[in-house]
C-alpha cells in the first residue's frame, strides 16, 4: 500500500492545530498478574519497587560508568552528549555494548512486565543509558513518546510501554520523571514539519513533536502532574502515549537509568507517517526479534 493511501489514526507534525484525539486503542492488551501493575490501565503508569538489588545497583551502575568513560565510543552516533556541559547525556543501543544489560533485558521479571501490558511477544524497539549529571544535566520538556515513534519510526498503535530502571536515588529535586497519571489515553497532534536528520537535534533538545503551552496546560488541569521518586533499583513502567517530562538537574546529585522500550511484535514499524527518512535503526529497530530469542545473542555483546 502506498504510504499516501495508509489509515493514520494519529496525525500529528500538522501546519495548523487540530483537537486531541481520545483513543481508541487499549491500554492493557494482555492479563496483567503481578499486582505492582494494577493501576496501570487508568493511570499509564506503574512503580515496581526494588525491581534490582542494591548489588545490582552497584554492579550496573559501573557498567553504565564505564561506557560514558570508554574512549572508543566518543564519536559514535549512539553517544549524545548535553548540548551545554558537553558530558554524555544518553548512549543508545546498550543492549548491544553490553553484556550484564543484555542479559538483564531478557530476564522473566523485566520483559514479562512488557508482555502482560502488550499481550504478546515483544522486541526492543530501543534502549539506552540515560545519565543526567549534577551540575549539568538537562530535561526533558513535556512530550509523548509515541507521538515522536508514530511520526518519525512508523510505530502504527501505541502499543509499546517503556521500563525506565533508576540506578541512582531519584529525589524530587534532581531531575525526576514527572508525569500526567491519565493522559496516555488522550492523543495531542503537534505542529511543524518535521526536518531531514531530525533526530540529531531532537536527542540534545526537543523542539517539533513537542505539545504547545496551552495543551499543557490543559493537561496538567485535567490530570494533574505526579513525579517518579525512589531509591536506586525501582523502576517505573510507562505507556508510550504518557505525556511527561524532567527538569533540568542544578543538584550535585546526578540520576541515571537503563532505559528500555518494548513494542509489541504485532506493532512492527512501517514507514514513518510524518517524516521524510526513517531513523537510524540504534534508535528505532526494525528487526522483529522477541525478546526471549535475544538472550543467547547476549554473549556478542562486550
Amino acid at each position: 500500500m502506498p504510504v499516501s493511501d495508509r489509515l493514520d489514526r494519529y496525525p500529528t507534525r500538522l501546519t495548523e492545530p487540530a483537537p486531541h484525539l481520545e483513543r481508541t486503542d487499549p491500554t492493557v492488551w494482555g492479563e496483567v498478574t503481578s499486582p505492582e501493575l494494577a493501576g496501570f490501565d487508568a493511570n499509564g503508569y506503574a512503580i515496581i519497587p526494588d525491581l534490582l538489588s542494591q548489588e545490582e545497583v552497584a554492579g550496573f551502575g559501573a557498567e553504565i560508568g564505564h561506557l560514558a568513560a570508554d574512549p572508543v565510543l566518543y564519536g559514535d552516533e549512539r553517544v549524545v552528549v548535553e548540548p551545554v556541559a558537553g558530558q554524555v547525556r544518553s548512549v543508545f543501543q546498550v543492549h548491544k555494548l553490553s553484556k550484564p544489560i543484555a542479559e538483564l533485558v531478557a530476564e522473566s521479571r523485566i520483559v514479562g512486565l512488557a508482555e502482560q501490558i502488550l499481550g504478546s511477544e515483544v522486541y526492543l524497539h530501543q534502549t539506552r543509558v540515560n545519565y543526567m549529571p549534577g551540575f549539568g544535566g538537562s530535561g526533558f520538556t513535556w512530550h509523548s513518546d509515541f507521538e515522536t515513534w508514530h511520526a518519525e519510526d512508523g510505530m502504527p498503535a501505541p502499543r509499546a510501554v517503556s521500563l525506565s530502571i533508576a540506578l541512582t536515588d531519584n529525589f524530587p529535586f534532581n531531575g525526576s520523571l514527572m508525569l500526567m497519571p491519565g493522559s496516555h489515553r488522550t492523543f495531542v497532534p503537534c505542529l511543524g514539519e518535521t526536518p531531514e536528520g531530525h533526530y540529531r537535534e531532537s536527542l540534545q533538545e526537543q523542539r517539533i513533536g513537542v505539545p504547545a503551552n496551552d495543551d499543557i496546560t490543559f493537561l496538567a488541569a485535567r490530570f494533574g502532574i505526579t513525579q517518579f521518586t525512589g531509591k536506586a533499583g525501582s523502576a517505573l513502567l510507562f505507556d508510550s502515549n504518557l505525556m511527561h517530562g524532567s527538569s533540568n538537574n542544578i543538584t550535585p546529585f546526578p540520576r541515571s537509568n537503563i532505559f528500555l522500550v518494548f513494542n509489541s511484535v504485532e506493532n512492527a514499524l512501517e514507514e514513518p507517517f510524518a517524516a521524510p527518512v526513517r531513523r537510524p535503526t540504534h534508535i528505532a529497530a526494525r528487526e522483529v526479534t522477541p525478546v526471549r530469542e535475544v538472550a543467547p545473542l547476549a554473549d556478542q555483546a562486550r
